[in-house]
């Protein structure tokens, strides 16, 4: 399964965090609960058990959730989760630590180390834009940021899904026509650092950054475009986020 913000599993998942944000904690967990009871496939259950697991004030609990998380990670078996493998490891080391299983948390710390690496996404990878540019051109670092306009970004951006390049083709500034380009990184790439452990464990939007260029290789003509609707409501919430560019 590909990560949409649009799927109705994510969506509870946004509300829950914003209840968070606002303290009402139970409420929050009402919301990840109803998104852990409708999810339909392994990576809706590893999401929703995720953010359960988080408001769990029982240890054994905690635990408990941290391990259906990790289970349904491990089923999932996909980019979508991989990149949270780390964190979910030495976060469940550190409840069998508190709870005096000190092998078991050596053992998951390794596990944290062993899934510690460079992102291994085979692509194939995307960027949406609404600039003109053909087949063979190269995108490199140095625009101006969609989301701070006196930004100059010194990496050039990219996704596996060719959804989340829709997405932003949609989001980007300019009158041009939305574009996604099939691209292939020209030197070593990272993930996102603006996306990759924040709202979401780990980077499921498959979201990548380069200091080399891009070369365009292909465009993609299908895709599951948005609504007006849903992108004006999707920008709003991106105009009402004051968080800091990680550049």
């Amino acid at each position: 399964m590909e990560f949409s913000p649009f799927n109705p599993i994510v969506k509870l998942c946004l509300q829950g965090m914003e209840l968070e944000a606002q303290n009402n904690f139970e409420k929050a967990l009402n919301t990840y609960t109803q998104a852990w009871n409708e999810a339909s496939n392994d990576f809706e259950k590893y999401l929703s058990s995720y953010y359960i697991a988080k408001l769990q004030e029982d240890k054994h609990q905690k635990l408990s959730w941290l391990e259906s998380t990790l289970s349904f990670a491990l089923k999932a078996n996909s980019p979508a989760v991989n990149t949270a493998l780390p964190s979910l490891y030495q976060t469940l080391a550190k409840c069998y630590e508190a709870s005096g299983e000190l092998d078991k948390a050596k053992e998951y710390r390794t596990h944290s180390e062993t899934h510690r690496c460079s992102p291994s996404d085979n692509g194939p990878f995307y960027h949406g834009t609404r600039a003109d540019l053909s087949i063979g051109d190269f995108l490199v670092a140095g625009g101006k940021s969609n989301y701070q306009s006196n930004l100059k970004m010194n990496h050039i951006y990219f996704t596996a899904l060719v959804d989340g390049a829709g997405l932003a083709a949609a989001l980007a500034k300019g009158d041009g026509v939305e574009r996604v380009f099939m691209v292939e990184p020209t030197g070593n790439f990272e993930n996102d650092p603006n996306l990759t452990d924040k709202k979401f464990p780990g980077n499921p939007t498959r979201s990548y950054r380069s200091e080399a260029p891009l070369k365009i290789i292909g465009e993609i003509k299908e895709w599951n475009r948005r609504s007006p609707e849903e992108i004006q409501k999707f920008r709003e919430k991106l105009d009402n986020n004051k968080g800091e560019i990680i550049n």
